[in-house]
């Protein structure tokens, strides 16, 4: 049974998922790409700012800042 997609914000603080789809615009995908994140590749959400933008991921060994409006354009898949 395939895994159901939801968006990078739903996960619960510390947990990870799998990137499955990433639907942000052509120009900002690109930039997300030279940052390491790819379809396939695992991430942690790690905390929300105190207004709740940006949302702070860990991915590939590293902490990335992302705005809320991005993340939620980057769906995930439970991983296994």
């Amino acid at each position: 049974m395939p895994s159901v997609l939801r968006p990078l914000t739903e996960l619960s603080l510390g947990s990870t998922a799998t990137v499955a789809e990433i639907k942000v615009p052509s120009s900002s995908q690109s930039r997300l790409m030279e940052m390491g994140l790819l379809v396939g590749t695992p991430v942690e959400l790690v905390r929300f700012a105190p207004l709740g933008d940006p949302v702070e991921i860990k991915i590939r060994g590293y902490n990335l800042s992302l705005r809320r409006h991005e993340a939620e354009q980057i769906l995930v898949s439970a991983t296994a």
